[in-house]
């Protein structure tokens, strides 16, 4: 008896959606928050008034960062589609991606927020401007990504949650601000406030700096892999499993 070799499908579905590029990316990404892990925890000093808690400050800084530039990026791709010509359904695919990642971490940045205030504040939350506009603002990218999944064709559904994702990101810039436009306990920006002085120990601005980098690499490398996902996802609705298998390995240029 002899066994028939793996199909393709099977083998291209074994190798993902990465190709060598999203791989080199990999490693950097991994590379660099592994440098983030020695400079924030082991080489950066503790702040004189908050102590070793001021650390959280190398998850959270960058959390927010990702989350503003996912949900810019959602906008962006948004427009793209919904006043481009072609309307693109690879740019609502983006769109789509990029909301789901902003949205991971925006959790990300409540809940280190919600630590770093209990240890500063006393409490885990307050009604505070920024803390409660950047709760609107997860609760915002949530019903976006709720109008993508609500019923209707696949342009239908893209046209919508094009809008809602073009409006939303409107409150970006309201949460960065809130600080300044109400009274609020939270501190101002520490390295993008309006008169752009940064007080921070020179060691504390570099690891912070690296987990900027460091977040901002994630975001591209799951961006990358989350929308080649949700086009193979839209292939195989409507070709098959197998054609979106097939066309998705001549994009990454993997052969059997």
């Amino acid at each position: 008896m002899t066994l028939d070799p793996p199909s393709t499908a099977s083998t291209s579905s074994r190798r993902g959606t990465a190709t060598a590029a999203t791989r080199v990316l990999g490693v950097l990404t991994i590379v660099m928050i592994g440098w983030l892990g020695v400079f924030g925890l082991l080489l950066s000093p503790a702040d004189r008034d908050q102590g070793d808690a001021v650390r959280i400050m190398y998850v959270h800084v960058p959390s927010v960062w990702l989350a503003y530039l996912a949900f810019i990026v959602t906008a962006l791709a948004s427009a793209v589609h919904l006043f481009g010509k072609s309307h693109s359904m690879q740019a609502d695919r983006v769109a789509g991606a990029s909301a789901e990642i902003g949205v991971v971490f925006m959790a990300v940045t409540l809940v280190t927020g919600m630590l770093w205030g209990r240890i500063t504040w006393g409490v885990y939350w307050q009604w505070d401007a920024r803390l409660t506009t950047t709760a609107l603002l997860f609760i915002s990218y949530i019903g976006y990504l709720a109008v993508r999944g609500l019923e209707g064709s696949r342009s239908q559904r893209a046209r919508r949650s094009a809008i809602v994702g073009l409006l939303a990101v409107l409150e970006v810039p309201l949460v960065h601000w809130s600080v300044r436009l109400w009274r609020s306990l939270h501190q101002e920006a520490t390295v993008l406030g309006t008169d752009l002085d940064v007080s921070l120990d020179g060691l504390m601005l570099f690891s912070l700096f690296i987990g900027v980098v460091a977040f901002t690499l994630l975001f591209l490398w799951l961006l990358l892999h989350r929308s080649r996902v949700l086009t193979m996802i839209d292939l195989s609705a409507e070709t098959g499993l197998d054609a979106a298998l097939a066309q998705r390995r001549a994009e990454g240029g993997v052969t059997a």
